[in-house]
């Protein structure tokens, strides 16, 4: 079940006027029942017919940009997940007291991010998920 009306654009070029123009929609009533809408120029008040909508067109927008102006769509995906994490770099210290970085000297947290990021090799202790014991 679709509905195969389709309604007219909002902004046309007037044909009695020349100008690209906001149409509005007025309801046209036979006595107490709505039996459709008129779309008459917000300038001129020219009253627009089936056939001056479909020859008007949309309005005419410039080009100004082209395909090649368009920024790429963001992939969340693309880098490695883990990026910068001190939780995943050679000198992060994890103990039951406190996170510790080796080479700053200093606390840290998991999701602190570091320049001077080492990445732990694959075999090393701790790289690679831990899946729970049961």
């Amino acid at each position: 079940m679709t509905d195969e009306r389709r309604t007219p654009p909002a902004e046309s070029r007037c044909p009695a006027c020349g100008r690209e123009v906001l149409l509005l929609r007025k309801p046209v009533y036979d006595g107490f029942r709505k039996t459709g809408e008129s779309l008459t120029c917000s300038a001129c008040g020219h009253v627009f017919a089936d056939s001056e909508l479909t020859a008007a067109g949309g309005p005419s927008r410039p080009r100004v940009f082209t395909d090649a102006d368009r920024t790429r769509a963001p992939d969340p995906f693309a880098a490695d997940e883990r990026g910068r994490l001190c939780r995943y770099c050679r000198n992060y210290t994890v103990n039951p007291f406190r996170q510790w970085c080796g080479r700053h000297r200093r606390e840290v947290a998991a999701t602190d991010t570091c320049p001077q990021f080492e990445a732990r090799p694959a075999g090393e202790e701790g790289n690679e998920e831990k899946k729970p014991p049961f």
